[in-house]
């Protein structure tokens, strides 16, 4: 909750309290859908420790301790949490009592680490393309990889159906069809999209890092907690680890 006697703006505590994000909660507000003390509450309320906030029929006990999982996504399983048509949703792999949410999506057909929490603040400042955070990525090709091909992809390709041009990124061959690339942004499919356009088909993708959190030895389906020093990076690099 918010320190005794400091008020604190609603869509922050929700937050903080792992409901969403602050734009998430801003919304959840403007629909009516928040109650601060039995009444509907307003876009920019602040709120105190002694006032009780309720979201839907759930009555809030006050912010979470920040939890974080990386997470195997294999290939197949779904990131959503709603689609009542997906066969495998990655809300469906992880049992937890908190609620989570993921941080950047990897389609079906693509595995590796994905990083879901209880902090929707945490979450908005790994998304936001204008922090740079790196993810890296492992992918194999249909082609022989070229010094044209690198080049090509390395200084950044524009995306017609997207009408962006992409960032300039690091990236490396590992294998005759395998390369590793390092983005600092997050497009729909941008991997598969860049590939497209210089004449190439994706077979796999796999992330195995985003900012310090690398898969590791994790399988997929496998995940483990973040805690101690790679947490603490983790929210420093974010911003998030002295945040009031």
């Amino acid at each position: 909750m918010p320190q005794r006697g400091c008020r604190m703006r609603l869509n922050k505590y929700l937050a903080q309290c792992g409901v969403c994000s602050r734009r998430d909660a801003d919304k959840l507000i403007e629909q009516g859908k928040v109650l601060v003390n039995g009444q509907v509450a307003g876009m920019g309320q602040q709120v105190l420790e002694t006032d009780t906030v309720q979201v839907g029929k759930k009555i809030l006990q006050g912010k979470q301790t920040c939890k974080v999982l990386a997470f195997y996504k294999p290939v197949g399983v779904v990131c959503t949490e709603r689609d009542p048509h997906a066969e495998k949703k990655i809300m469906d792999m992880i049992r937890c009592p908190e609620r989570l949410t993921y941080a950047g999506r990897l389609d079906k057909d693509s595995e590796g680490l994905i990083l879901l929490t209880n902090d929707g603040d945490l979450i908005n400042a790994m998304m936001r393309g204008a922090n740079r955070h790196e993810k890296e990525y492992i992918v194999k090709i249909d082609r022989e990889i070229t010094p044209d091909f690198l080049e090509i992809m390395r200084k950044g390709i524009y995306l017609k159906d997207l009408d962006i041009t992409t960032r300039e990124c690091k990236i490396d061959k590992i294998g005759k069809y395998t390369f590793q690339i390092i983005l600092t942004q997050g497009v729909n499919r941008q991997i598969r999209r860049m590939c497209e356009a210089c004449g190439a088909k994706v077979r796999s993708l796999k992330r195995i890092r985003v900012m310090n959190i690398r898969l590791g030895d994790l399988k997929p389906g496998e995940w483990r907690e973040v805690t101690g020093e790679e947490l603490e990076t983790l929210l420093t690099d974010t911003g998030m680890l002295n945040r009031k």
